[in-house]
């Protein structure tokens, strides 16, 4: 008994490999020029089938032989014009036979029954089963019934033929046999070759619905950046701009109060344009290494005091206060707790103006994080905003910021001032993201 090895096994690598790049380079040849190899099956067959014919004029199963009687088969001799002319008209319709393989079938048939209606044996008969084969790997899945029938008709009439030398039954189980392997064949390679190609139209599918991931990818971390652009901007702009209006307000009655305020718009322009530098870091596209981190990291609830300064600086009063362990939060929802306390501190800096009051708490309670925003509205009822009411971006970048963390965001008027509440979903999810 011969095992097989693993270093058998392996040695066969290579040759594989090149047989397959070798199929593969044939594949492409015949793609450009499928003429080629029709054109070299009509040769092969001549030369295999045909030609032995054509120099042995009396063939081997003439009446005349010389072999034991019950092995005759009484057959016509054909003249070598006459055996020329049905060879051409057996092989010939193979050059269109994945063009047009019924049609290629069909005259084949018809020469085929001519011939062994003449009586004559050719060994170009062959033609037949290689037509067969090519209709069912190229042709019309419906065309494969009648093209049976027809060829176990025209194999019947050669098994009636030869009946003096073999059994009916005998002639017919072989030829039949002979006709199911060729339609197997081509009905195996065709469901093969259809396998293939669902694989590569799958492996295409794939890389289409990768390059689209990355993209949506791309999409999802540009409107993260723009949303924190938003709040950086917005926030540090509306601070800037209070600031500027009470600078030039006390340039005549206070002038230290006018400085004050200068330095605290560049102490702040200073800080957005270093949080800007840092946010559109990730949009930069880096040639080498990334080198070590020169910026200050994400803001956390530490930062929370320091930005309530700088609202009161621009004359917001602003009472901060909390409620729970929130130092034992993790820095994805700090970071979220501080964007939505700075997107609700400016847009009360923005409608309620300066002199305005403000409430700030945040509670942990269990697995709830609770954020309240309540100020008292503008200080003179006539100048309270027309605009009040309006959701845009900061409340709906707010309300995405809390739907990472299985939350909300509500935000209304409560009295003559203006309410925003955010609630947190602290328990551990799958996919909640930092």
């Amino acid at each position: 008994m011969t095992f097989v090895t693993t270093e058998d096994l392996s040695g066969m690598g290579p040759l594989v490999a090149r047989l397959g790049r070798a199929g593969q380079r044939l594949r492409h040849a015949d793609r450009a020029r499928p003429w080629v190899l029709d054109t070299a099956v009509v040769v092969l067959v001549f030369l295999l089938f045909c030609l032995p014919d054509l120099l042995h004029a009396a063939g081997a199963l003439d009446g005349d032989g010389d072999g034991p009687r019950h092995f005759r088969v009484a057959l016509t001799r054909l003249p070598v014009v006459a055996m020329a002319a049905l060879q051409a008209g057996l092989v010939l319709p193979l050059l269109w036979r994945r063009r047009a393989p019924a049609v290629a079938f069909g005259a084949v048939t018809a020469v085929f029954v001519l011939q062994w209606s003449l009586g004559a044996s050719l060994r170009a008969d062959v033609t037949l089963f290689v037509a067969l084969y090519s209709l069912a790997l190229h042709g019309r899945l419906r065309q494969l019934p009648w093209a049976c029938a027809v060829t176990a008709g025209a194999l019947g009439l050669v098994a009636a033929r030869v009946s003096t030398a073999v059994s009916v039954w005998d002639a017919l189980f072989f030829l039949l046999s002979t006709a199911t392997a060729a339609l197997a064949l081509g009905l195996v390679i065709r469901i093969r070759r259809a396998q293939l190609a669902g694989l590569r139209d799958r492996a295409a599918r794939l890389e289409i619905e990768r390059d689209q991931r990355g993209r949506l990818a791309v999409a999802a971390e540009r409107t993260r950046v723009a949303r924190e652009m938003h709040d950086i901007v917005g926030h540090n702009l509306s601070v800037i701009i209070t600031l500027a209006d009470a600078g030039a307000y006390a340039t005549a009655v206070a002038p230290e109060r006018a400085e004050e305020a200068l330095h605290l718009i560049g102490d702040t322009g200073r800080q957005a344009l270093g949080e800007l530098r840092r946010v559109l870091g990730v949009l930069r596209e880096a040639d080498g290494p990334p080198a070590e981190p020169e910026l200050s990291p994400q803001p956390g609830l530490a930062d929370i005091d320091a930005l309530c300064e700088g609202v009161r600086a621009a004359g917001l009063d602003v009472v901060y206060r909390t409620a729970g362990d929130v130092d034992a939060l993790d820095s994805g929802v700090q970071l979220t707790v501080y964007r939505i306390v700075q997107e609700a501190l400016t847009n009360t800096l923005k409608h309620a103006g300066a002199g305005a009051r403000a409430n700030l708490a945040i509670a942990v309670a269990d697995t709830r994080l609770t954020i309240t925003v309540e100020d008292s509205g503008r200080p003179a009822p006539a100048g309270a905003p027309a605009t009040a009411g309006e959701e845009g971006h900061g409340l709906v970048g707010m309300r995405e910021r809390a739907a990472l963390y299985g939350g909300h965001v509500s935000a209304g008027p409560a009295g003559p001032g203006w309410t925003v509440r955010a609630d947190l979903d602290l328990a551990p999810r799958g996919g909640a993201a930092g």
